[in-house]
């Protein structure tokens, strides 16, 4: 029987094509091919679990106790553990039984706090480009999404006095993201004075992610939201063990902030899910009490990829700088090339994948992610496959005087 008369809802057909679904078309056709692929398009940490999250995990799922629903707002154990690593990063003191709250992996707490907050038509600022589900988000609420549109030339940074006074007037929420996935751009702690001054001037809610803020390298130390006076007033920080810890599959997540802010996350999460398994609460629990040494391995680990693969790139005609932080790095395509044509001939030259820059909105058009999701054996041959499909950049000066 033909289903053409079930539509889906509105909402899902105003979403915008996702690129990552076209992405995975085109990798299994290359795989289809032959090709040996080297995916560098998702970002999927490539090492495993800590062995003490994993025993922890282990010991939780042995305890009977576990085997129920765990409690709505999460287990006590958990939120402490959360308070108190703030406390230690940032010197924030929060209070583990309303303002801090587990979830199922970052990206579920940033989709449903629009749904908890954004009405249909309210105004939601997100820069583009972005990471998914700051658009996406509020508009599966049926919100309106302004895009604030970042440039090269400012840093990859949110240009607050480009936004007009009535668009700001009539904004709900400001979603953003430093250290940035995807430019990898970070944000100096005066960019966050300012911003928290702007939405106290405007009545704005901050919604920040801080997904990548233990993998900063070269000395450099991410900037929390809640670090800034009024900070926690007026808005919430989200917060993932998938990248630093190597937990991607494992969906651990929080949020931490603003308590009347969360209440209405957790009371939405109360008719939407039975919140995260006691036993990877106490996963998490293990994860965030692991000792420094294991943070700066997994930093000199990502620094060494970075620095040979942007190293590599530059012989390639790429000009990057060196990232700050987080796990990828942030490269324009070849003049003349769109992002989806430029993965799509490196996909089928090479067999290697890169993440279009448009899949994270219009802004990142001319662009492409790179996950630093492989040793340097492989990136190495990424390189090798680059030089001999003869894909390089020239800088725009070199191209003109060559015509």
């Amino acid at each position: 029987m033909s289903l053409d008369w079930l539509a889906p809802a509105e909402r899902i057909q105003t979403l915008p094509p996702y690129v990552f679904a076209h992405l995975d078309q085109l990798k299994a056709k290359a795989r289809e091919q032959g090709h040996d692929l080297i995916d560098l398009g998702m970002g999927n940490p490539d090492g495993a679990t800590p062995q003490p999250v994993v025993e922890a995990a282990i010991k939780a799922l042995q305890n009977s106790a576990n085997h129920g629903y765990p409690p709505f707002e999460g287990t006590t154990s958990f939120r402490r553990a959360i308070t108190k690593w703030y406390d230690r990063r940032y010197g924030v003191v929060l209070d583990p039984e309303t303002e801090a709250l587990p979830l199922l992996g970052s990206k579920e707490g940033l989709t449903h706090l629009a749904f908890a907050y954004v009405n249909p038509g309210d105004l939601v600022l997100v820069p583009s480009p972005a990471y998914p589900a700051h658009f996406r988000g509020p508009l599966l609420a049926g919100g309106k999404v302004h895009s604030l549109m970042l440039k090269p030339e400012n840093d990859w940074l949110i240009d607050l006095a480009a936004i007009p006074d009535a668009v700001a007037q009539q904004a709900k929420i400001l979603y953003f993201n430093y250290p940035s996935n995807p430019t990898a751009a970070t944000a100096p702690r005066e960019f966050f004075e300012e911003i928290v001054a702007f939405a106290r001037k405007y009545e704005i809610m901050l919604v920040h992610d801080l997904c990548y803020a233990e993998l900063s390298f070269d000395g450099y130390q991410p900037t929390s939201l809640l670090e800034i006076p009024g900070g926690k007033d007026i808005g919430v920080e989200f917060h993932t063990l998938s990248k630093t810890y190597n937990m991607a599959g494992w969906r651990v997540g929080f949020v931490v902030g603003n308590s009347d802010i969360i209440e209405g996350l957790r009371t939405l999460k109360t008719n939407m899910d039975y919140g995260l398994f006691a036993a990877l609460q106490a996963a998490g629990e293990s994860a965030l009490q692991l000792p420094d040494i294991y943070l700066e391995q997994v930093q000199k680990l990502y620094r060494t990829r970075r620095d040979f693969l942007i190293q590599g790139l530059g012989e390639l005609g790429w000009d990057i700088p060196k990232t700050k932080a987080t796990m990828y790095v942030w490269a324009k395509c070849p003049l003349g090339m769109g992002s989806t044509e430029f993965i799509q001939k490196v996909l089928e030259k090479t067999g290697v994948v890169f993440t279009p820059g448009n899949a994270f909105g219009l802004g990142g058009q001319g662009y492409v992610r790179i996950s630093l999701i492989a040793d340097c054996d492989r990136l190495g041959e990424v390189i090798r496959r680059l030089k001999q499909a003869g894909i390089r950049y020239q800088p725009e000066a070199v191209v003109s005087s060559s015509q």
